[in-house]
This record gives C-alpha cells, sequence and structure tokens, in this order.
C-alpha cells in the first residue's frame, strides 16, 4: 500500500503545478504580435555620441538625415585611436523590414576595416550608384556592403539588408566636421 500512496501523491502534486503554472500564463501579459518583435530591440538616440565623433575624428563623420522614421537606431559608438589621432565611427540600424544594416567609418587601413567590419566579405562585381557617387559592392555569407573609399576616411554600409536598402541609408548620409 505504501507505493501506491506514494505514486498518487505525485500525481496530485503534479497536477497542482500544472494548474500553477496554467494560472500564471494566463495572469501574466504577453504579446506574440509583430510589434512585441519591432519593440524587443531598443531605439538609441545618437546625437550625442554624433556630436562627439565630429568632434574628436580627423575626417567628416557620416549620419543619416531625412531618413523615413521606420528606420531605428539600435547602436552607437565612436572608438579613438591609442594616440588620439584616429578612430571607428559605428551606427547600427533597423531598416523598415527589421534587417540590420549599419554606417562604418575610420581612417584605418582600409583593407583590415572592411574585411573586419563586413564580417569577411569579398568585393563582388560592379558598382552600386548612390546618387552621384558609385560604391563597390561587397557580398559575404552573412553581410553584404557598399564601400567608399576617399582620402582619409573609408565608408561602409553593411549589414543584412539587400543592397538597394543599404544604398537607401548611403543616400542620406551627411558627412561633417565638428
Amino acid at each position: 500500500m505504501r507505493g501506491r500512496q506514494t505514486v498518487r501523491d505525485m500525481v496530485l502534486s503534479l497536477a497542482v503545478i500544472g494548474v500553477l503554472v496554467g494560472a500564471i500564463y494566463f495572469f501574466i501579459p504577453h504579446d506574440d504580435s509583430a510589434d512585441a518583435e519591432r519593440s524587443a530591440v531598443k531605439a538609441v538616440d545618437y546625437r550625442v555620441e554624433l556630436i562627439t565623433a565630429r568632434r574628436a575624428a580627423p575626417y567628416p563623420v557620416a549620419a543619416p538625415e531625412g531618413l523615413p522614421k521606420t528606420w531605428r537606431a539600435t547602436s552607437v559608438s565612436y572608438k579613438a585611436t591609442d594616440d588620439g589621432k584616429g578612430g571607428a565611427w559605428h551606427l547600427g540600424m533597423l531598416d523598415p523590414e527589421q534587417q540590420y544594416a549599419s554606417i562604418e567609418q575610420s581612417d584605418a587601413p582600409a583593407k583590415a576595416f572592411i574585411r573586419e567590419v563586413t564580417l569577411g566579405a569579398a568585393k563582388a562585381e560592379g558598382k552600386q550608384a548612390v546618387g552621384s557617387k558609385k560604391w563597390d559592392r561587397y557580398k559575404g555569407d552573412k553581410y553584404n556592403a557598399l564601400v567608399r573609399e576617399e582620402p582619409g576616411v573609408t565608408t561602409v554600409i553593411t549589414g543584412t539588408a539587400p543592397y538597394g536598402r543599404l544604398a537607401d541609408l548611403a543616400a542620406a548620409l551627411v558627412a561633417k566636421k565638428g
């Protein structure tokens, strides 16, 4: 008889736990909608970092102007070199389709910088027209990229977004020195 009581007690305990879990699930708010997915990534305000980067960088720092509000900034940084005479600017964003795109700029040697920020993407055939300028296309396993090398600075628009969306971001860039 002792064995039956133990099994019966265990089944009753599991039933009580099941009721508690069901009640918790029912009463705790949760949202599985597409809006919940969008709000899971928090937007950041990058204005202060942009002003700081434009003052510190030896090159004109590029940031978007006039993009629709459906583009959201998600990460921002400016890292100065150890000697303080250069640095790298980063602004990560989500496009309207929730694809990642970022602006990366640096006065570091272009080849190594491009490899690092594109996660090893290789130069692809053709150029991408952005306004009156031509950007090099890069294609990788994880990221596509548009690259523009100019004296003193390399600008890379990279991410999971398609080339057209990367071009939209590149077209909105305004480079200024602080």
